[in-house]
């Protein structure tokens, strides 16, 4: 996909854990990405058989990763190549309704608050204009080297 070379420059995820296809658009405070659930995602064929929906916990991940890009293009201090951003923290999480395969994920994850190496969010998933996820989070960014 095109738009995951940039993606895979700005953040350490990589197939098939990347949950984020596409940035938007992009403030000092502000990221709108997208991902699309294609119809033959392979963690689909057992959540559920018959009746696929997309796992709460990996749309979920797609805010996260949101989050990510918006860290790396913010330049937040420690964001280097021998940092990783990590989740911290979940204040809270509402889902609203089920993304089903063929579904468009628009993704705006806006920064609240900026601590040292901490970044404090709120993430909104939506499908078709509908809120399917509210998640309230916290990423910092800590040493990949052991």
């Amino acid at each position: 996909m095109q738009y995951q070379e940039e993606i895979i420059a700005l953040i350490p995820h990589r197939p098939p854990f990347l949950w984020v296809d596409k940035i938007v658009s992009c403030t000092d405070d502000l990221i709108l990405t997208e991902k699309h659930i294609p119809d033959n995602l392979e963690v689909l064929k057992g959540h559920y058989p018959g009746n696929p929906i997309m796992p709460g916990v990996l749309l979920c991940e797609a805010v996260f990763q949101s989050a990510a890009l918006l860290m790396a293009k913010m330049k937040v201090t420690g964001f280097s190549d021998r940092q990783i951003p990590v989740l911290t923290r979940i204040s809270s999480a509402k889902f609203k309704r089920v993304v089903l395969p063929g579904d468009t994920a628009h993704i705006e994850v806006k920064l609240l608050e900026s601590v040292s190496t901490a970044c404090y969010f709120k993430g909104v998933l939506k499908v078709e204009g509908k809120t399917a996820i509210t998640v309230e989070f916290a990423c910092k960014m800590v040493s990949s080297e052991p």
